[in-house]
C-alpha cells in the first residue's frame, strides 16, 4: 500500500477555489480545512456582537465584518474566517465586489464551540497575537455565558475573564458591551 501525498495549495489557488466553493475552508500553510457549522446559540451570540459593533461603529472609519470575511495572516501563510472582526483599514471603506479579505483587524472575535474551541484557544490565539494591528482577541462561550479577552498591553498581552453579569470592555473600539446584549436570546 502506498500513501499518496496531498498536493498543497498556493494562496492564489486557495483564493480561486474558495471564490467558487459552496463550502468555506480555512487555509493553513498550503492545507485547507472545511468549516463546520455552528449551533443556533453560536449564531445568536455572533449576531449580537456584530449588531452591537455595527451600531457603535456607524460613522467611524472602522468596519465590522461577520463570518464570510477571510482574515489573512501573511506571516503565518493562513486564512481564517473569524466569527466577527473589526478593521479600520482605509482600503475597506469602499468595498469592491471582489473584496473578501481583511489583513489588519483591530479586534477579532471567536464564538466557541466544542468542535473549534481548542483551535481557537491555541492555534488561532498564537497566530492572531502576531498581527501587529490586533489590539484585542475576544473568545465567547455561548453555553457557559462567559467571555475571555486577550488585550495587547505594553510588553505583551493581558487576559481578562468576564462572567454573565459583567460587561466586556473593548478598548480597541472604545465600546462597553453589556452582557445582557452579548447573551441576549440565550435565556
Amino acid at each position: 500500500m502506498h500513501a499518496q501525498r496531498q498536493k498543497t495549495l498556493s494562496p492564489e489557488e486557495y483564493l480561486k477555489l474558495e471564490a467558487s466553493s459552496s463550502v468555506r475552508h480555512e487555509y493553513v500553510d498550503g492545507e485547507i480545512y472545511a468549516m463546520t457549522g455552528g449551533s443556533l446559540r453560536h449564531n445568536v451570540v455572533a449576531g449580537n456582537i456584530f449588531a452591537a459593533l455595527k451600531a457603535h461603529l456607524r460613522g467611524t472609519p472602522c468596519r465590522v465584518f461577520m463570518s464570510d470575511a477571510k482574515l489573512h495572516l501573511a506571516r503565518d501563510n493562513r486564512y481564517y474566517y473569524p466569527d466577527v472582526l473589526v478593521s479600520c483599514e482605509e482600503r475597506l471603506r469602499t468595498l469592491t465586489p471582489e473584496e473578501s479579505v481583511v489583513a489588519a483587524p483591530v479586534l477579532v472575535v471567536e464564538v466557541l464551540s466544542p468542535a473549534t474551541e481548542t483551535i481557537d484557544r491555541r492555534e488561532k490565539l498564537s497566530a492572531y497575537k502576531k498581527l501587529e494591528s490586533l489590539k484585542e482577541y475576544l473568545l465567547v462561550d455561548p453555553d457557559c455565558c462567559l467571555a475571555e479577552l486577550y488585550r495587547r498591553v505594553e510588553g505583551g498581552w493581558e487576559w481578562l475573564k468576564y462572567d454573565q453579569e459583567e460587561a466586556v470592555e473593548l478598548s480597541s473600539v472604545q465600546f462597553i458591551l453589556p452582557s445582557s446584549l452579548l447573551f441576549e436570546g440565550l435565556e
